[in-house]
């Protein structure tokens, strides 16, 4: 078991997790497949104050985290989006449990202070683990996606760390 940060040969198997939840309608709002290219530029905007960080398991990658700053105002530095994929096989192992401990580690070395997660409101094994983390709802944004003629709310939480 390794987290380590991504480099650029990981993106296929970032894309590859990332487009296995797309059909699913419960991780994110993208409705058809993303290619290597259409994510380079996103790979690219991740620093070293906002990195992907990817889970390997003998030698494959079976999740991936990011932080993304949130707004874009300097205010708001301390403040970061985060998002963690878990690719299918992996799931129910007690990952998602793991990868949001070392998020948070992470983030406090990484001079963060605010952590969140927007998850559709229907996606309730997500929303149940940021709260076993004491992360609270900060927010419910109702119908602000459509897929499939579906209308989808969106819940925002939020921690701040210590």
């Amino acid at each position: 078991m390794i987290t380590r940060l991504a480099n650029k040969n990981d993106l296929p198997a970032i894309v590859a997790i990332y487009n296995e939840t797309i059909a699913g309608r419960m991780v994110t709002a993208d409705t058809q497949p993303v290619s290597v290219a259409d994510k380079q530029a996103w790979f690219e905007s991740h620093t070293e104050k906002r990195p992907i960080y990817v889970y390997e398991q003998d030698g494959k990658v079976l999740a991936w985290l990011s932080y993304k700053s949130f707004y874009g105002r300097p205010a708001y530095d301390g403040t970061v989006e985060i998002s963690i994929y878990i690719t299918s096989q992996a799931q129910g192992q007690g990952l998602g449990k793991a990868l949001l401990l070392f998020a948070q580690q992470q983030a406090k070395r990484l001079n963060i202070k605010v952590l969140l997660a927007f998850i559709f409101s229907h996606n309730l094994p997500s929303i149940k683990l940021f709260e076993k983390f004491d992360f609270e709802t900060w927010g419910k944004l109702p119908n602000v996606a459509i897929m499939d003629g579906n209308l989808y709310s969106l819940t925002i939480l939020g921690k701040h760390l210590d």
